[in-house]
């Protein structure tokens, strides 16, 4: 008969082997995140497209922005060829993964040219490497400022809206 001490000593050291387990899955998708970012601010194309999955969806911080894989490569293509994308360091990042292992998905905060920014998205493990499926950037705003930044987009999302209501 296997003695409790024993048994416990396995538990712990399974336990110990799956959370150091987890820990290198999050390391390999803040790897290829960083990645991606990086391929963005060196303006490499092929890297930061490599890096998303088809279909993928990329959507932005203006209520228009909301682009399938295609239109974004469209979208991005002139600021990549001009040698300067844009810049977006992540300095704090959460990442969660799904019972089967194979979908990750993430928020993070970014220092970006627009201040404090916050990316959250899905990553897929496709053909063993982790790729990009969906991400979502907003524009981080103190509590205190909603009121000023409401006021000064109002219009502008008035117009919006009632375009978006016409369309339903």
């Amino acid at each position: 008969m296997i003695s409790n001490k024993i048994l416990l000593g396995l538990f712990v050291l399974l336990c110990s082997m799956s959370l150091q387990a987890q820990d290198s899955k999050k390391l390999i998708v803040e790897q290829q995140l960083d990645r991606w970012h990086e391929a963005a601010a060196k303006a490499d194309y092929e890297t930061y497209f490599d890096l998303m999955v088809e279909p993928g969806v990329f959507v932005g911080t203006d209520a228009t922005e909301h682009w399938d894989l295609s239109a974004f490569k469209s979208f991005s293509k002139p600021y990549f060829d001009k040698g300067k994308a844009w810049s977006f360091t992540s300095i704090e990042r959460h990442i969660y993964f799904t019972d089967s292992e194979q979908t990750a998905y993430f928020d993070e905060l970014l220092d970006t040219h627009m201040g404090i920014c916050r990316g959250s998205g899905v990553m897929l493990l496709k053909k063993g490497k982790w790729k990009v499926a969906h991400y979502v950037l907003s524009i981080a705003v103190p509590n205190d400022h909603v009121a000023t930044l409401n006021e000064l987009k109002k219009e502008t999302d008035s117009l919006l809206i009632k375009t978006l209501k016409e369309k339903q």
